[in-house]
């Protein structure tokens, strides 16, 4: 019998406490986790083995989630990779920006955990079928 590969969600965040509290979430709900603290990590990550779904934040050390998100966007391995932001940033400007460059989804913090999860799960599901 062969065993599904768990879906894989990178997470980005320079917030230690919130990165644990999706990391925590994201694992309980059956997907591999990849946990990052700053774009340039994320970017590696992401171009060794391309995630299913970004979940990313904007204000990160080094170069912020919009830079993260272009270059995601430009690199043919995770071009397609759906991108989820989930930032303090709450200005029109700045989603506007986001889905610009092409997030799927703009989350402001506070947030539902649980309704970050289930973003994630349409986000995969729309960018597989």
């Amino acid at each position: 019998m062969e065993t599904q590969a768990k879906p894989r969600v990178l997470l980005v965040d320079d917030e230690p406490i919130i990165l644990r509290l999706l990391q925590v979430n994201m694992r309980l709900e059956g997907f591999e986790v990849i946990a990052c603290s700053s774009g340039e990590e994320a970017l590696r990550r992401a171009s060794e083995r391309p995630p299913d779904v970004v979940v990313l934040d904007v204000v990160l050390p080094g170069i912020d989630g919009f830079e993260v998100c272009e270059r995601l966007r430009e690199a043919p391995a995770t071009a397609r990779v759906p991108v989820i932001m989930v930032t303090a940033q709450a200005q029109d400007e700045d989603r506007e920006r986001g889905y610009a460059l092409g997030v799927r989804e703009y989350v402001t913090k506070p947030f539902e955990p649980s309704d970050l999860v289930a973003l994630v799960r349409e986000a995969m599901a729309a960018a597989s079928g």
